[in-house]
């Protein structure tokens, strides 16, 4: 077998390799490359579980971020138990080939209880008193504390948030090249999220975007050498690329206007009642899943959504199956926003009513996903003495909300989810592999059989 390595820049593009990215440019040059045809939706989860099972989001039941726990009545987000995975992993498949073979996953998501021999993701510590603790999770657990010890503590404040920033990708990357300098593993998944941010903020913007390019050009360069020193074959792929919205929509509000959506009233907040709604969405960028508690009100439901103005299409029935969505954490309707939307989780009417959470960075809280976590009210000059003073009580041990959060969808200029209108928008993998015959344009179960075939050197 030959020692592989997969970097997982989160929204590289054919768009975006040039000038600023002048080491990825010169890989690109002289490599092997082919666009990927993302699978819907084109988000992290679904995008990183298709790669490494070879198998459709209808097999392996990654329909999303996050789904509706019908049993449990709740929308859950961002967990991360490999359990969840329905569909033999990649690693597995090799480890059926050579029983030496070995795997190291270092932040590709469902991370936990693998049977990846080595695995870092992100844990915080959730304290009694409120506060959140930057953390690791590993396997082996001692990996974890020799990675922090060295390294010194992951920086979880800049890996999501509105303090994100190259220090999360560089961290990842010091910690891959660190494992595999104590394990030597056959096949290591790096995950490197920094375009992940900016491009979010300020959509394909080169005045904006340009130093994110230079500093994630830096860390690969970083990671391409030592692992080419190594003599091992290198893959650089992406999950999805991003392109510019300026048109978000608040599906939850429009169901709601036609008193289709359950809400529970607490000291005066509103929060959504999936199990007391008739219908409700779960927003996960471009994409968003429609649950009908109710089904009697089914194209009712179609009908509304389809008037609304940035939906392109409302899937059902057939057109689910033929999105390799059919499985039964799938909404029974898929909604796909048009090029110039994205989809906001957002249900209430009156921002006064808007649940604590809402203006928190809280991944686990909210009932879908929200981008806008990334900023700051840019309108409040006080933003940064009121963040400092808030950690300064979270220090002295009393329990304080960090309510900074706006709730400004307009802010957001960056999507991703659907199929984008041109292929220089496309996901993008390229290789160092001399033997890699590479196509023009590979589905997104295809990376499955590229890795397995760097790994076994055909």
């Amino acid at each position: 077998m030959k020692k592989t390595v997969v970097l997982n820049v989160v929204g590289l593009t054919q768009r975006l390799i040039g000038k600023h990215t002048p080491f990825i440019a010169s890989f690109l040059k002289k490599g092997s490359a082919s666009t990927i045809t993302p699978v819907i939706p084109a988000v992290t989860c679904s995008a990183q579980t298709t790669y490494l099972t070879g198998k459709w989001p209808s097999e392996h039941g990654i329909v999303g971020n996050g789904w509706y726990f019908k049993e449990e009545c709740e929308v859950k987000f961002w967990h991360q138990s490999n359990q969840l995975v329905q569909s033999e992993k990649i690693w597995d498949k090799l480890k059926k080939v050579d029983e030496n073979f070995t795997s190291a996953n270092l932040f590709w998501w469902y991370n936990m209880y693998s049977t990846a021999d080595f695995s870092v993701t992100p844990r915080p510590n959730y304290l009694a008193d409120g506060r959140k603790i930057p953390d690791v999770y590993s396997n082996p657990p001692e990996l974890r504390d020799t990675l922090q010890k060295e390294l010194g503590t992951f920086p979880l404040f800049h890996f999501w948030g509105p303090k994100t920033s190259i220090k999360s990708s560089q961290w990842i990357a010091d910690s891959a090249i660190k494992t595999d300098e104590l394990h030597d593993p056959t096949l290591t998944l790096v995950y490197l999220p920094h375009l992940d941010y900016n491009i979010q903020r300020h959509g394909i913007n080169f005045k904006h975007i340009s130093n994110d390019l230079k500093e994630i050009d830096g860390v690969v360069q970083q990671l391409v050498n030592y692992y080419e020193k190594q003599g091992a074959h290198v893959i650089l792929l992406s999950e999805y690329g991003i392109t510019n919205v300026n048109n978000p929509i608040h599906l939850n509000r429009i169901l709601r206007s036609k008193g289709y959506v359950g809400i529970r009233e607490e000291r005066g907040l509103e929060l959504l009642d999936a199990g007391n709604s008739k219908a409700f969405t779960v927003a996960d960028h471009q994409i968003a899943h429609v649950y009908l508690n109710d089904i009697s009100i089914k194209d009712e439901v179609i009908k509304l959504l389809q008037g609304v103005s940035g939906v392109e299409k409302v899937l059902s029935g057939n057109e689910i199956k033929a999105a390799n969505l059919n499985h039964e954490r799938c909404g029974d309707l898929v909604v796909l926003a048009d090029k110039d939307s994205w989809f906001t989780y957002y249900y209430w009417l009156d921002d006064n009513k808007a649940p604590d959470f809402a203006r928190m960075v809280a991944i686990h809280k909210k009932p879908g996903y929200d981008p806008v976590e990334m900023f700051t009210d840019p309108q409040d000059k006080l933003v940064i003495p009121k963040i400092l003073w808030k950690l300064v009580k979270k220090k002295m041990g009393f329990r304080t909300l960090m309510n900074v959060i706006p709730l400004k969808a307009e802010l957001v200029k960056g999507s991703h989810g659907r199929i984008p209108e041109e292929k220089d928008d496309y996901p993008i993998l390229i290789s160092n592999n001399p033997l890699y015959n590479n196509e023009p344009t590979i589905q997104a179960v295809d990376v499955f059989s590229v890795i397995e075939k760097h790994v076994l050197n055909q």
